[in-house]
């Protein structure tokens, strides 16, 4: 029996960048939205497979403006033979006073929650849930706003510490990860945080959308030209 189309990319993104290697000991962090939900139920098939020789744990960072995992996930999570060790953190009181609160600023606590708590049990890799379209749209908001030429690797080693972040659904669309979670079921029981007020990504999403007129194929162009740039023909 086939695996699923989402399950192929991210076994291509993995393969392609060595993204898990033996011995590997990962924390994936675990938002409760689709991205990061098929990302575990990825992993917990992965698993299985004979031969692979590496570890998981799953952590979910709490914060007074996230909703908290449902029951619905709960189940889920436990009929994968999953439990996801929860995490609370005050993001709000960490905010500096007069400053705004903004999507950067709570992803940017979270993660380094994450962080500490990898470096602080042992995991030598941090599985996060950017997929294509989070790739594309940072690399549009970087030029734009930034006139740098970065975004979200698929692979990046702390330069501090003995950790690396890894991306496995790096070739995966959003609109792929919806599809496989509508087939699985699961989709209606993610969830994400009511809070949102990223304007900037959104506008940069209505950019990506309109430059690749929504189509995968274009958007994975856009992702390949990050590796096959002609030095020549730049300044």
């Amino acid at each position: 029996m086939s695996q699923p189309v989402l399950f192929s990319m991210i076994d291509k993104a993995i393969f392609d960048y060595k993204l898990i290697q033996p011995n590997d000991r990962i924390l994936i962090g675990v938002s409760g939205g689709k991205d990061s939900t098929a990302l575990l139920e990825y992993f917990s098939q992965r698993i299985k497979r004979p031969n692979e020789n590496f570890m998981f744990t799953a952590v979910h960072v709490q914060t007074e403006i996230t909703p908290p995992l449902s029951e619905e996930q709960k189940q889920l999570f436990s009929k994968w033979n999953i439990d996801v060790v929860p995490l609370e953190i005050p993001v709000l009181a960490r905010l500096k006073e007069s400053h705004k609160m903004n999507c950067w600023w709570c992803s940017t606590r979270r993660r380094t929650e994450l962080k500490d708590y990898a470096l602080a049990n042992g995991y030598n890799k941090l599985a996060l849930g950017h997929h294509l379209d989070d790739v594309l749209e940072t690399l549009l908001m970087n030029m734009l706003r930034k006139g740098v030429l970065s975004t979200m690797p698929p692979l990046m080693q702390y330069e501090k510490f003995p950790l690396t972040v890894i991306r496995p659904l790096y070739y995966a669309g959003e609109n792929v990860i919806k599809q496989h979670c509508e087939e699985r079921g699961y989709l209606t029981t993610t969830c994400t945080c009511t809070y949102q007020e990223n304007s900037g990504r959104k506008e940069a999403r209505k950019k990506v959308e309109f430059l690749t007129e929504s189509n995968l194929e274009t958007k994975q162009r856009m992702l390949d030209s990050l590796r096959h740039i002609q030095k020549q023909y730049l300044p």
